[in-house]
């Protein structure tokens, strides 16, 4: 498709959610190594928010698209694109940022590299819903916290989007898992297979260390004892705490709390071999994506990845999408665009 235009959610410039407008762009050019993907749905992310605001500091070009997770078709195809058809069914999330226009509009331009089939049988609403949760949980326990079959893990916030989908991946991995979560979801973990409390309760950290010495202990197990992986999506417990509550050689992968300052001794790190590592999806390289996609993809295939509830909207609701996100309206459920 040559010509011809589209609308879109755009930026002029960082601030606030209300600077967002939906406006007429023209329909994007593909250069070598790209598809032209028709938008069946996007989404908003805290992520694309920390974007629009500035607070996440990223290349940006003017008018920006806002937004990173799509599913849609295929339109047409760069001429060195020989493995994908018009009609395709495909999917993206690690537009709208680095340089890259977003997902929020009819069209967009998408390197191959980050376009992934959505596998025969997989609903794209949902697919589009847990793209960026999901890849999240993947890469923060399998890349960054090296998570193997039959490790341990505690997922802090585990009735979250991210968090639930934690729990689902360390389960289909034969991992023990030990998790939080608001009174509200703990049965729902407990009946996934994870040993959860109330991150409410006074003596939670008690509990969790006699959870996860018992979890990691099995009943053949030597006698090492405590989280392989450590991955606290709500923040609720801080570094003192979590340290001594990991395995020997155990990680802590921080994927949240960019104003937090936890204080804790060294010496519980070092002579444990215990390691603290960050890790932000908006460095995830494309080979790390595209291991996640194919996880997310095999996992939703299965039915084995929880879906939260989907409320849907128009594009002209996009700026009201972001400010329901900041103000926090939308825990539990996934906003879900409609071009």
């Amino acid at each position: 498709m040559r010509g011809g235009t589209m609308r879109a959610a755009v930026i002029h410039s960082t601030g606030p959610a209300d600077g967002i407008r939906v406006e007429d762009l023209p329909i994007p050019e593909t250069r070598p190594g790209e598809v032209l993907v028709r938008v069946t749905a996007t989404t908003v992310n805290h992520v694309d928010t920390f974007v629009r605001s500035g607070a996440y500091r990223t290349p940006l070009p003017f008018p920006f698209v806002v937004g990173r997770d799509l599913v849609g078709s295929v339109e047409h195809t760069a001429s060195d694109v020989t493995d994908l058809l018009p009609g395709d069914a495909v999917w993206c999330n690690s537009l709208g940022h680095g340089g890259r226009q977003g997902a929020a509009a009819q069209f967009a331009a998408v390197p191959r590299e980050r376009l992934y089939r959505i596998p025969d049988g997989v609903d794209p609403i949902d697919l589009v819903a847990l793209a960026h949760p999901a890849a999240t949980a993947w890469l923060g326990l399998v890349e960054h916290g090296r998570l193997r079959p039959g490790g341990t893990a505690f997922v802090g916030g585990g009735g979250g989007n991210v968090g639930s989908c934690a729990v689902a991946f360390a389960l289909s991995m034969g991992a023990g898992v030990v998790t939080t979560a608001g009174a509200r979801g703990l049965e729902r973990l407990a009946a996934m297979g994870a040993v959860a409390y109330d991150y409410h309760d006074p003596d939670v950290v008690a509990r969790l260390e006699h959870a996860l010495t018992r979890v990691a202990s099995g009943d053949d197990a030597p006698a090492a004892t405590g989280a392989d992986v450590w991955l606290d999506t709500s923040g609720s417990l801080d570094l003192s705490q979590a340290v001594g509550l990991l395995a020997d050689r155990g990680r802590i992968v921080l994927i949240a709390g960019m104003r937090r300052h936890d204080g804790f001794g060294f010496g519980d790190l070092y002579t444990h071999d215990r390691s603290i590592v960050g890790f932000a999806i908006s460095n995830a390289t494309v080979a790390e994506l595209g291991r996640a996609a194919d996880a997310i993809g095999a996992a939703m295939a299965s039915g084995s990845l929880p879906v939260p509830a989907i409320e849907r909207r128009r594009l002209e609701d996009t700026a009201a999408a972001h400010a329901d996100v900041e103000a926090g309206l939308v825990r539990g459920r996934r906003i879900v665009l409609l071009p």
